[in-house]
């Protein structure tokens, strides 16, 4: 629900209700087997039930649905069950009560949550429940959707976050099908494939023993345009062929002015004769070439540009897709002008990737002043700093935290990456049990103030410098094993990195956090990703001044191994 609320079509303009069963019996004569009440809200309509009784009665309707914020459910489903309902969905994007009120700008939760409850109690299976997920907002959400089909009937439905007008559409935002499913797997990794028809919008799957489902709805990254077999018309009558497309015919206009049942089959065929093969811009649905890139990464020298070039053409293929650009014909392939095509395209693969992974977070030293820059301004996360470091002697140092003081062993005094002739070798870290592992790092960049304020107000020619700098540090972490060299190759189920403003130092200010669950820690993934982030923000404001310093690159703190917790007091 937008800030300033919506503005009501007057009732005048609205298809009455007699108009939606007239339009539905002609769809239905024509052979459509399913219809959808949806919004906006459609339960807010007094009529609601009136329209779904009247829809059952047509012959040859199989199915008769309602999509729906659920507010209401709970009063009208028995009443709508009863008319004739089949099946319903309901929209939730996020299982935190305050995320919920933040969307749509009211409470109920609750209400949500029993409107679920009372579809399953009235035997609606499986109740849909559509979750668009949105980068750096309920992204960290995922699993616990997926936890919450072990005990209830239900289809989460993953919704990626597609382009419409007013809401605002962020690139950044969006979080890939492979993504959501790469996490998922870490957790469960028996997750199974559920077979699908071939005009379905999802790819189902499902964690065995589990009650419910849930599926994937791939809008952007895998597009089902070839498939796709549904139309829409508006509450006020007009037809879509594509729920993004522009291209509308009003149907009520023509219904009102006496248009006969051949004159509407006429109009509605030649709409629908009209619809694209697709629904978004080529630069954002060329997606789905670059899905195997960040399976199959790349040593560096095949790059053919150092990394922070690299990150720089990149961005701007993301940034400038209205520019000139080349496209090979064949494979819908999009590369930059003025550069190698395979080159081009290997860097495109990487961006398209990369920038599906962490988010930016508001974040906050007490210690000093400045003005907040985020990737993503649209919800903020609130991080304290740690503190400064304090010597640590003999054989331990000490955590502080109201008012306790706790003993945490220090490393060993002994070199764990040599052999016992002094020489380098890799840890054998087969004997050690698996267990959850984090770190966080960070690192502080001193710009001047020149350059500073030309990141603050995003002048700099090269581009974004924080938005670079994120993909860059996200990047880094996950090719932490090929740069350095005795470190052992993990996954990674989280990586996030984000960077601040302090007026104060005209610095920018980074910290990186690695998560995951194995044998070896993640401290070097946390300063890897903290000091590409550093190098690559070097990179792009080098142009306005060398005298930039990179210092306090260190880390923060970690937790998981045998070693025991550390953290910076």
């Amino acid at each position: 629900m937008p800030e300033e609320g919506v503005q009501l079509t007057p009732k005048s303009e609205l298809l009455t209700t007699q108009e939606i069963i007239t339009l539905a019996r002609l769809f239905v004569k024509e052979g459509v087997e399913k219809i959808r009440l949806t919004g906006g809200e459609p339960l807010i309509r007094p009529d609601v039930v009136d329209i779904v009784g009247q829809l059952y009665e047509l012959e040859g309707l199989k199915t008769i649905a309602v999509t729906t914020n659920g507010i209401n459910l709970t009063r009208l489903l028995p009443r709508l069950k009863e008319a004739g309902l089949n099946a319903i969905n309901i929209s939730l994007d996020t299982l935190v009560p305050a995320k919920f009120e933040f969307i749509v700008r009211r409470k109920g939760f609750h209400k949500v949550m029993e409107g679920i409850h009372k579809a399953t109690e009235l035997g609606y299976h499986p109740v849909k429940v559509n979750c668009v997920v949105m980068r750096g907002f309920n992204e960290d959400e995922v699993l616990d959707f997926v936890d919450f089909t072990k005990d209830l009937p239900v289809d989460v439905r993953f919704i990626e976050y597609m382009p419409f007008d007013g809401n605002k559409w962020n690139f950044k935002k969006m979080v890939s099908y492979k993504e959501m499913l790469d996490t998922i797997k870490q957790r469960w990794p028996e997750l199974e494939k559920l077979p699908c028809e071939t005009s379905s919008t999802a790819k189902s799957y499902k964690v065995p023993h589990f009650q419910g489902q849930i599926s994937f709805i791939t809008s952007m990254s895998e597009h089902f345009c070839g498939s796709c077999n549904r139309l829409r018309i508006t509450a006020d009558g007009n037809l879509k062929v594509c729920l993004f497309g522009n291209s509308e015919v009003s149907l009520r206009d023509h219904l009102r002015s006496g248009a006969s049942e051949e004159e509407l089959i006429q109009i509605i065929g030649a709409a629908v004769g009209r619809k694209k093969k697709q629904h978004a811009e080529p630069a954002l649905m060329s997606f789905p070439l670059c899905q195997d890139g960040l399976q199959n990464p790349p040593n560096l020298k095949q790059w053919g540009h150092t990394f922070s070039h690299w990150l720089t053409l990149t961005a701007s293929l993301l940034k400038q897709k209205g520019k000139a650009s080349m496209k090979n014909k064949p494979t819908g392939q999009l590369f930059l002008p003025g550069s190698h095509p395979e080159k081009q395209w290997h860097v495109a693969t990487g961006i398209l990737q990369t920038q599906l992974r962490g988010y930016c977070v508001f974040q906050k030293d007490p210690s000093f002043t400045f003005d907040t820059k985020c990737l993503d301004a649209s919800v903020g996360q609130v991080l304290v700093d740690c503190q400064s470091e304090e010597a640590c002697s003999g054989s331990e140092f000490h955590t502080r935290g109201l008012g306790s003081c706790t003993k945490v062993p220090c490393a060993s005094d002994n070199l764990t990456h040599t052999d016992e002739e002094g020489r380098a070798t890799m840890v054998d870290v087969g004997g050690k049990p698996d267990s959850r592992r984090s770190a966080v790092a960070g690192a502080v960049v001193l710009l001047g103030e020149k350059a500073f304020r030309m990141v603050r107000e995003n002048q700099v020619k090269k581009g974004d410098v924080l938005a670079v700098a994120q993909i860059a540090g996200i990047q880094g972490a996950k090719l932490t094993s090929q740069l350095i060299p005795l470190c052992h190759n993990i996954p990674l189920y989280h990586v996030e990195v984000s960077l601040s403003l302090d007026e104060a130092r005209h610095a920018v200010v980074i910290r990186s956090s690695c998560h995951t669950w194995g044998r070896t820690g993640v401290e070097m993934e946390a300063l890897t990703a903290a000091s590409l982030a550093a190098l690559t923000v070097y990179d792009m404001c080098k142009a306005v001044t060398h005298d930039i310093v990179i210092q306090e690159l260190k880390l923060l703190s970690k937790t998981g191994g045998q070693r025991g917790d550390f953290s910076r007091v």
